[in-house]
């Protein structure tokens, strides 16, 4: 494991004057680097396996849409398991894997009865691949812009764990009071916190805030299906009132 703390590292080698100091600064900032481009190298890889394994399993579900809709609560209650058990394995090389590629792959099932939904609209398809077009282009930008800012996002992390758990119990109500409007302002509000959540999870990467590779994705695949979900549901209802 690499010495985590990479902006401090680096920053903290620059007061060092004396040339064997410089020496030693030298080469343990490049050492630190090698191991940072290893973890996001590791990360990102897990990352877009994460995608597949997603697409792989909306693809599937796509053909048993009825089915999953039916069962939608127990898979979802599975997809949990297989979250909290990928926790539990995170370090335990193959269990790790499976719960991995589980996970992202009953998550892709799980979203199909919105796909479903968004793709028996007029232009449904053109509207998916607006939102998944969206969702890439932001995430890039905004880890792009996590890595080489200097700003520290780090207090970030309390406020957006508020509106998580804000967001769920709006969900979790909605489902009773069946508002399309709290719908939409949920998803809304939505988009803007999985943002600043790839923000802050990024930066967390770069500062050595999680412990290993898997641990880095699959908080990066939990902010990009979620952003990508939000950003799909205000498409679509935009999509619906232009129509009315």
């Amino acid at each position: 494991m690499y010495n985590r703390d990479y902006l401090s590292d680096k920053s903290n080698s620059e007061e060092n004057y004396s040339s064997n100091e410089a020496h030693s600064s030298t080469s343990h900032s490049v050492h630190t680097r090698e191991g940072l481009m290893t973890f996001l190298k590791s990360t990102y890889q897990l990352f877009a396996s994460s995608l597949l394994a997603a697409t792989a399993g909306a693809y599937i579900g796509l053909d048993m849409v009825s089915t999953i809709a039916s069962w939608y609560w127990g898979l979802v209650i599975l997809e949990f398991v297989f979250l909290f058990g990928l926790y539990a394995v995170k370090d335990k090389p193959g269990l790790n894997l499976i719960a991995l590629f589980g996970f992202t792959f009953l998550s892709g099932l799980t979203i199909t009865p919105l796909l479903s939904s968004v793709f028996n609209m007029p232009g449904g398809a053109s509207i998916v691949a607006q939102a998944f077009l969206m969702t890439s282009v932001a995430f890039g930008g905004i880890s792009m812009f996590a890595m080489t800012t200097k700003r520290d996002f780090s207090g970030m992390g309390k406020m957006l764990f508020i509106a998580v758990i804000i967001l769920i119990v709006g969900s979790i109500s909605n489902i009773f009071i069946g508002s399309s409007i709290l719908q939409l302002g949920i998803a809304m509000v939505g988009a803007l916190v999985f943002s600043a959540f790839i923000l802050y999870d990024t930066q967390q990467i770069i500062k050595g805030g999680f412990s290993t590779p898997i641990e880095a994705a699959i908080a990066l695949y939990i902010d990009f299906l979620n952003l990508f979900i939000s950003l799909l549901q205000i498409l679509a209802a935009f999509s619906g009132n232009d129509r009315d």
